[in-house]
C-alpha cells in the first residue's frame, strides 16, 4: 500500500478535497499580505526632541547627551544612534532580536522620565518615542498647500486634523510633518531704542513670557455670595503685542510697540517644503509592521475625501508619492503570469492527452500546486 492508493480507489472524495482546496485557494488569495521586501521586524524605537531656535551643538550637548547617559543603561541596546540638527534631536534605539518591543518601550519611558531633571525646562514637549523603524521610507507622501491662506493656516489644519485622523488608519504607523510652519508671534526690536531706554533683550524675552498666560485668577467672598474671577489674558494676535508694557521711564509706560513691532509668523522661519514651486507642508506616511501595503494606502485614500468637508476653503492636499503604484504593477503582473502559466499547461496536457475528461484532473492539480508554491 503506497500514500497514492486511498486517492486512486476513491475518486470522488479526492475529486471533491482537490476541489475544496481550489475554492478555498481562491478565497483566500486576495488576502495575502502585500509587502515591498520581506518582513523583517526589529525592535527599534525612535526618540525625539524638540527645542526650536537651538544650535545643533545646543541639542546635542543638553538634549541628546542626558538622553543617551540613561539610554545605555537600558540592557539589550545593541546600537545606538543620534543626530542633532536646528532645534531638533533624533535617537534611534536598536535592541536585541529577542527583546520584545513593548517591554523596551517601558523601559525608553523610564529613562526620558530619569533624563527629565537634566533637559533644559524651556523644552517645548518632552520627549517623544515611537516604535518604529526610521529606516523604513513612506508609503505615501502627500502635500497641503493653498493659495489664498497663510502657509501658518495650512500647517495648523494639517497637524490638528488632517495628520490626526490618518493616523487613526488601521495600518499606519506614524505621520511625519516636513517643512512645518507653526503658527507664532515673533517681536522684532531695534537694539538701539532699546539701549536709548536702557533695556536688554532679556528684559524684552522676560517680559513677554509673562505677559501671555491662563491661570486662575482668584474668586471674591462675600457673607453670602462667592464670584470667581473669569479673565482670559492671553494674547492670540500680533497686534495685542504691541501693547505689552515692557517697563516704566521716567513715570512713562515703554511698550514693544517703542522699540519694535510684533509680527505674525512661522515658529522657525529656517525650514521650508517645496511642491515643485510652491511652498507647502508635507505629510509623510508610514506604515506598521507586517501590514498589508495597498490596504493601508487604499485606506488612507479613502479617508481623505471626509476631511474635504471641513478643510478651509481654498486649501487643497495631493499626492506627490504613492509607492504602491509599482506594487500594484508587480502583483498584476504576478497574476497575470500565473494565470498564463496555468492555462498554457493545461492547454499542452489537453493538447497531448486529447480526452476533455482526463485533462480535468492535472488542471485541478496544477492551480494547487502553483498556491502551494506562492504560498511558500
Amino acid at each position: 500500500m503506497n500514500i497514492s492508493e486511498p486517492s486512486i480507489r476513491r475518486p470522488i472524495a479526492t475529486s471533491l478535497l482537490m476541489a475544496a482546496l481550489l475554492l478555498f485557494g481562491i478565497s483566500v488569495f486576495p488576502l495575502l499580505p502585500v509587502a515591498p521586501l520581506p518582513q523583517v521586524d526589529f525592535p527599534t524605537i525612535s526618540v525625539s526632541a524638540q527645542l526650536p531656535g537651538a544650535s545643533p551643538e545646543t541639542m546635542a550637548a543638553t538634549v541628546a547627551t542626558p538622553l543617551e547617559r540613561q539610554f545605555g543603561q537600558i540592557a539589550g541596546i545593541t546600537q545606538m544612534t543620534s543626530t542633532s540638527t536646528l532645534g531638533s534631536t533624533s535617537i534611534t534605539l536598536q535592541f536585541d532580536l529577542g527583546r520584545n518591543v513593548d517591554s523596551a518601550a517601558q523601559d525608553v519611558q523610564g529613562a526620558i522620565t530619569a533624563a527629565t531633571r537634566q533637559l533644559p525646562q524651556n523644552l517645548t514637549q518632552p520627549p517623544t518615542y515611537r516604535k518604529v523603524n526610521p529606516a523604513e521610507s513612506p508609503v505615501l507622501i502627500l502635500a497641503a498647500h493653498s493659495e489664498t491662506l497663510p502657509l501658518t493656516r495650512v500647517d495648523d489644519f494639517a497637524d490638528t486634523v488632517v495628520a490626526q485622523q490618518i493616523s487613526q488608519v488601521s495600518g499606519v504607523a506614524q505621520v511625519v510633518i516636513g517643512g512645518e510652519q507653526k503658527p507664532a508671534v515673533r517681536v522684532e526690536v531695534d537694539p538701539a531704542k532699546l539701549q536709548s531706554r536702557g533695556l536688554t533683550l532679556e528684559d524684552v524675552r522676560g517680559v513677554l513670557t509673562n505677559a501671555t498666560t491662563n491661570t486662575a485668577k482668584g474668586s471674591i467672598n462675600q457673607e453670602r455670595q462667592s464670584f470667581t474671577i473669569a479673565a482670559n489674558d492671553q494674547l492670540t494676535q500680533a497686534d495685542q503685542y504691541n501693547d505689552v508694557i515692557l517697563a516704566y521711564r521716567n513715570g512713562a509706560p515703554v511698550r514693544v510697540r517703542d522699540v519694535g513691532h510684533a509680527v505674525d509668523g512661522p515658529q522657525d522661519a529656517n525650514i521650508a517644503a517645496l511642491m515643485g514651486h510652491t511652498r507647502a507642508v508635507i505629510l509623510l506616511v508610514f506604515k506598521q509592521p507586517g501590514a498589508n501595503v495597498i490596504d493601508t494606502v487604499d485606506r488612507v485614500k479613502a479617508a481623505l475625501p471626509g476631511l474635504y468637508a471641513n478643510m478651509p476653503p481654498g486649501m487643497k492636499i495631493d499626492t506627490i508619492v504613492d509607492r504602491t503604484q509599482t506594487i500594484r504593477a508587480s502583483v498584476a503582473d504576478v497574476e497575470f503570469t500565473l494565470a498564463l502559466t496555468i492555462g498554457l499547461v493545461v492547454l499542452v496536457i489537453l493538447l497531448f492527452l486529447r480526452n476533455l475528461s482526463a485533462t480535468l484532473i492535472p488542471a485541478a492539480t496544477v492551480p494547487l500546486s502553483s498556491s502551494k508554491t506562492k504560498h511558500s
